[in-house]
């Protein structure tokens, strides 16, 4: 009589337990990866909005007169704003019945908007320095630009 012995294929009960403790800190892993981006990703997209509306806003303003034309100051209506230096000190929290902002896209709504604009000298050039700041959250944008008498 012989016997031989034979092993049968599979994985014993240790092998097993070690495969399931090494996929579980696996999947634990890419699970903390990805909540860290989900939680972040809406920043982008404030970013954006906040650059977009600052650069609107700049180029609106720079657009306008050096000087007030009419001769009339105290301009409280973005319709009646004419000049550059009307948006001097512009600070608005952007809602459906803001003073400033009207008719506004709801999707900007809780943008914070600061405007300052200050006398500067670019060479022998008088011109208007103006900072336009948009914030919301921890996202701040400010960009700056220069409208001279021309």
């Amino acid at each position: 009589m012989c016997t031989t012995s034979r092993r049968q294929a599979g994985f014993t009960l240790v092998e097993l337990i070690f495969f399931i403790v090494v996929v579980a800190l696996g999947m634990a892993g890419i699970l903390m990866v990805m909540d860290v981006s989900v939680r972040s990703s809406a920043d982008p997209l404030v970013r954006k909005q906040a650059m977009a509306l600052a650069d609107s806003l700049l180029e609106e303003i720079l657009l306008k007169d050096y000087a007030d034309p009419d001769g009339v100051g105290g301009e409280t209506t973005r319709a009646t704003f004419d000049d550059v230096n009307d948006f001097n000190g512009l600070n608005e929290t952007i809602s459906a019945a803001g003073p400033v902002f009207i008719s506004m896209p709801p999707l900007l709504y809780g943008y914070q908007v600061q405007v300052a604009v200050a006398p500067a000298a670019l060479g022998a050039v008088a011109a208007w320095r103006v900072g336009v700041t948009v914030s919301r959250g921890g996202e701040s944008i400010t960009m700056v630009g220069y409208r001279t008498d021309y």
